[in-house]
């Protein structure tokens, strides 16, 4: 079950995509858990008709689950990450948009009103209005299906993946003779996990099949050619990881110009390029391996490397300057622990690696030190990295380390423990805890001050939300966006006189910085739950 910042902001968003009554049903679900259908109508208090039509809209919007248990029968769970990532959808267009083009981008809108569609339905509801345009079409959904940006809907992606996690770990339990040890137990969970990986990558592999065609059609066919086409029995939806590895690429790309200059992240946005087709999940360590040539290949000519290095020589190759700025990202000139932490890329025999994990784990902690500068000032800063670098601390060490006054040290230490910063342990001297007699030890405990930011932020978009819905709804708003959606006034804006036009243009300047807003902050919580190590569909 989800914590109750996150239960409201989905509430919040199933009650704006779909309406209230919906929005009760999945309210119930996200503060009672699974239920079945009977549990629904009786906590709901609607009709049955109208909650199995709420029920049907979620399951094909991909965001129930269903379970089937030996007490309750079926029962239907929450999917949190699910709705939580409707906020996305119009990045989602955008970028099927700034790759394939406009008709992609039609089929990626689509696909995300209706949850699930297959191919003939896809086709014929964006070519009824242009008969020609179905080959368009055609190919752009080929090249979507192809390259994974739509996958298979199958039976298993409507099953909560933490009851066939559990259930493949009891099967394998049962293998064991005797009391298992710690370590059976492990490779029975890792064995769990790899079966529930194994069985995702095949369910999604059924979206092509294979469909011979005639090399020459005015003879008699001697050789056959095998080529790939879309299934037409299959339901696809979009698959967000991929749409997220361009985000994520997008945001390495801007902390190499934050940390370097332009140039610098123009070589990065080329070695990305070179291994985007392999980059399939957001849980890769690092990037396929790629060499210099092929990082070159990717430079428009346009690109002068030139100017964000001083070289000796009058003319450098771009070859020899790609290999500086990867040398230059790989910290090679810094072989220390610290250099390693900092480094954008590995060269390894040649070879060009994007270390994901190590970036990621920098994007996060600035994140976090971000917080503590917005809440604390710098000084939160300097104690957060220096609890981050040496560890567990006294109260003194950390004033007397950081060059800071005890009188000074102590209360802030106090207000970012409030804030879940950074947390205490203690060690006593003796048995009974005598608190006087209690060493306290402060640290920075990452995953309790990920978690608890994270909560901040989904209570930071369900406020943004709301005071978007409230500005809306203001009267007078109310009533000239009404009258502005009129078919004549939608015509001729001339019919609004100069009062209305300029309420019009105000409220779309406050509109337009409450989505700027949500945008930075949804980008936060990209960094923070997305790109976290081992982060699943199913931890919330």
């Amino acid at each position: 079950m989800a914590d109750a910042d996150t239960s409201r902001l989905c509430a919040q968003i199933i009650h704006s995509h779909f309406g209230p009554f919906t929005a009760n049903v999945a309210t119930v679900l996200l503060h009672r858990g699974r239920l079945s259908f009977q549990q629904i109508v009786r906590y709901t208090r609607i009709k049955p008709r109208t909650v199995r039509t709420a029920i049907l809209v979620l399951v094909q919007q991909n965001i129930l689950w269903h379970a089937q248990t030996e007490d309750e029968g079926e029962v239907l769970e929450f999917n949190t990450m699910e709705c939580l990532m409707r906020l996305r959808f119009g990045r989602y267009i955008w970028l099927a948009e700034h790759l394939f083009g406009t008709t992609a981008s039609d089929i990626v809108q689509l696909i995300l009103d209706h949850g699930k569609l297959r191919p003939p339905d896809i086709i014929s509801r964006l070519s009824i209005y242009d008969p020609k345009s179905t080959s368009v079409y055609s190919q752009s959904l080929y090249k979507l299906v192809s390259e994974a940006y739509l996958k298979p809907s199958t039976v298993l992606s409507h099953q909560s993946p933490r009851d066939k996690r559990l259930k493949y770990e009891a099967d394998e339990k049962a293998k064991l003779s005797g009391l298992p040890t710690a370590r059976e137990l492990r490779e029975a969970k890792e064995t769990a996990d790899a079966r529930l990986k194994r069985e995702d990558e095949e369910a999604e592999k059924v979206g092509l099949k294979r469909k011979p065609k005639d090399q020459l059609s005015h003879k008699p066919p001697k050789k056959k050619v095998i080529e790939d086409v879309v299934d037409d029995d299959i339901y696809f939806r979009v698959n967000f990881e991929k749409f997220d590895v361009h985000i994520r690429n997008k945001l390495i790309e801007t902390a190499v110009k934050e940390r370097f200059n332009r140039c610098a992240a123009c070589v990065m946005r080329a070695t990305l390029k070179a291994t985007e087709v392999k980059q399939k999940s957001l849980s890769e360590a690092r990037s396929d391996p790629s060499s210099t040539a092929a990082i070159a290949m990717h430079i428009l000519d346009d690109e002068d490397l030139a100017t964000g290095l001083v070289s000796n020589s009058k003319r450098p190759s771009n070859a020899s300057l790609v290999k500086d700025y990867l040398t230059l990202m790989s910290n090679v000139d810094n072989p220390t622990t610290a250099g390693r932490a900092a480094l954008f890329v590995s060269l390894t025999d040649n070879k060009v690696y994007v270390e994901f994990d190590i970036i990621n784990r920098r994007l996060r902690r600035r994140v976090l030190e971000s917080v503590a500068r917005e809440r604390h000032g710098e000084d939160a800063v300097r104690v957060l990295r220096l609890l981050l670098d040496v560890g567990k601390m006294d109260e003194k060490q950390i004033a007397k380390i950081a060059m800071m006054a005890n009188k000074d040290v102590r209360p802030l230490l106090s207000a970012m423990s409030s804030d879940c910063l950074i947390s205490t342990q203690e060690v006593p001297k003796s048995a009974d805890h005598n608190p006087t007699r209690t060493f306290y030890l402060w640290h920075v405990d990452l995953n309790r001050a990920y978690s608890t930011l994270l909560g901040s932020l989904y209570k930071t978009l369900f406020n943004i939300n709301a005071r978007r819905q409230a500005e809306q709804e203001e009267p007078v708003v109310k009533a000239v966006l009404e009258k502005r959606e009129r078919t004549d006034v939608a015509q001729d804006e001339n019919l609004l006189s100069r009062r209305e036009r300029e309420i019009v243009i105000e409220w779309e300047k406050r509109r337009d910085k409450l989505n700027v807003l949500e945008m930075r902050v949804e980008e936060a919580v990209f960094i923070l739950r997305d790109l976290a190590p081992g982060a699943n569909s199913d931890e919330l």
